[in-house]
């Protein structure tokens, strides 16, 4: 088009484009009411893909590391027994990302130190590095078998599994004290405190029993032991300290005895009279015979300083959940968590911060253990109840349950950070539900 025509084309266009421009000014403008739009996520809304086990331990099949699309057959070696155990490592559930140490420990892979009278294999960092701050031994003695006198530089905490204990033990200040501990009792004694452990006969069998100690790196093998130190005193010196001949100790073992056989206590049994008297504290709590709150899917009952006294250092809640219930969503402000599972089957999905997540399986036997802060669950994933040990590493039990955390503050921040109905929201719970039945 030639600069003559286009001119000409302006000039035909120009009233017709005043005429419109003075209109617009003349004329009220006419609106048109929009409604806002439904709120979209910053992020993709969280996946509904189901992400339950595909199997479980008695399952009569061969495991593949394939979960939906993902995955592949395994066509290398495999071990099946083990794969059968841990579904949730081979086929892990969509929701785990990133990387978080193993949690799992089977007591079954500890090396046994086997004695006359007895064996003891331990859990520490050497075999769990994520349990930096609790360690555990799981300890057998036959009727009359004696854990020898002894202490730590840790405190010592403990849960018979079978059997009883006849404990001893002497306080800084000359007290001395003795009793017999049932099946699902505890003992406490602080760290540098001495003391000793021997079955009784009220089992046929003897007696096996939980320690826990509040280092992760606390080794059996570095015990303060009574024969060990003795031998390795010059006689003469002994001699001095006790006011007596040298030949008194002609017979002292030339090294630790640990575990030994010896004659079973008396029911009876009374400790020599201290011109300093008895102690007024007892290092026993019998929680046997404490009566667990009934949940809505399970039981709990919790032994810490405010009930058991002595124990400044370790407290525990023992748990029950029947199937399809779990343990709730809920994290440890401040305390490490050392559980041991003593019936049934459970997973638990660990949450790290910054997107890290991972799922365990857990059968009878196993430990688990949870850092301070992470958050966790604990689901029954069997036909039968689940009942472990929660302990943690602190004087009082305390947990942060999410359910009542999100009832507990103002229903628009809920709302928008997840989207959550009226409907849902005021379904929370404003007291912790600690375990949870299936709907």
């Amino acid at each position: 088009m030639t600069r003559l025509t286009i001119g000409k084309l302006a000039r035909r266009l120009f009233p017709t484009l005043l005429l419109a421009s003075t209109l617009s000014r003349a004329l009220p403008l006419r609106t048109t009411t929009y409604s806002s739009p439904t709120p979209s996520p910053t992020v993709p809304y969280a996946s509904d893909d189901p992400n339950f086990p595909l199997w479980h331990a008695g399952s009569d099949i061969d495991p593949t590391g394939r979960r939906g699309k993902l995955g592949a057959n395994v066509l290398g070696p495999q071990n099946v027994p083990l794969e059968l155990q841990n579904p949730d490592l081979l086929a892990p559930p969509t929701t785990d990302y990133g990387d978080i140490p193993n949690a799992k420990w089977p007591f079954d892979l500890s090396h046994n130190r086997l004695q006359t009278g007895g064996w003891a294999r331990q859990q520490n960092v050497n075999n769990l590095p994520i349990a930096k701050g609790l360690a555990a031994v799981d300890m057998r003695l036959e009727p009359g078998a004696i854990r020898e006198l002894h202490w730590h530089n840790t405190a010592e905490w403990a849960y018979v599994l079978k059997g009883s204990a006849q404990i001893t033990t002497v306080t800084a200040e000359g007290q001395n004290y003795l009793a017999t501990v049932p099946k699902g009792s505890l003992w406490y004694f602080p760290s540098g405190q001495p003391h000793s452990i021997q079955a009784t006969d009220d089992d046929p069998e003897g007696t096996e029993f939980l320690l826990v100690f509040d280092d992760g790196s606390f080794s059996e093998d570095s015990t303060f032991l009574l024969t060990d130190w003795l031998a390795h005193v010059p006689k003469e010196v002994l001699a001095k300290n006790f006011h007596t001949n040298q030949g008194a100790f002609d017979h002292i073992p030339s090294e630790q005895l640990y575990i030994f056989p010896g004659s079973v206590p008396a029911d009876d049994q009374q400790p020599p009279t201290s011109p300093q008297g008895y102690s007024p504290v007892p290092f026993t709590f019998d929680f046997a015979s404490v009566k667990p709150t009934p949940l809505a899917g399970g039981t709990v009952k919790i032994a810490d300083s405010r009930n058991f006294q002595v124990a400044k250092k370790i407290a525990v809640a023992e748990v029950t959940v029947e199937p399809g219930s779990m343990r709730e969503l809920h994290w440890h402000p401040q305390e490490d968590e050392w559980t041991y599972f003593m019936e049934g089957q459970a997973r638990m999905t660990l949450f790290a911060a910054s997107g890290n997540a991972r799922t365990f399986d857990y059968q009878a036997g196993d430990i688990a253990y949870i850092p301070a802060s992470y958050g966790h669950y604990i689901e029954n994933t069997g036909n039968t109840t689940l009942q472990f040990l929660e302990v943690l590493k602190t004087d009082v039990f305390k947990d942060i349950s999410l359910n009542q955390w999100l009832a507990l503050t103002p229903p628009e921040l809920v709302k928008a950070h997840l989207q959550l109905s009226d409907e849902t929201i005021a379904h929370l719970s404003k007291t912790k539900p600690v375990v949870v039945a299936p709907q």
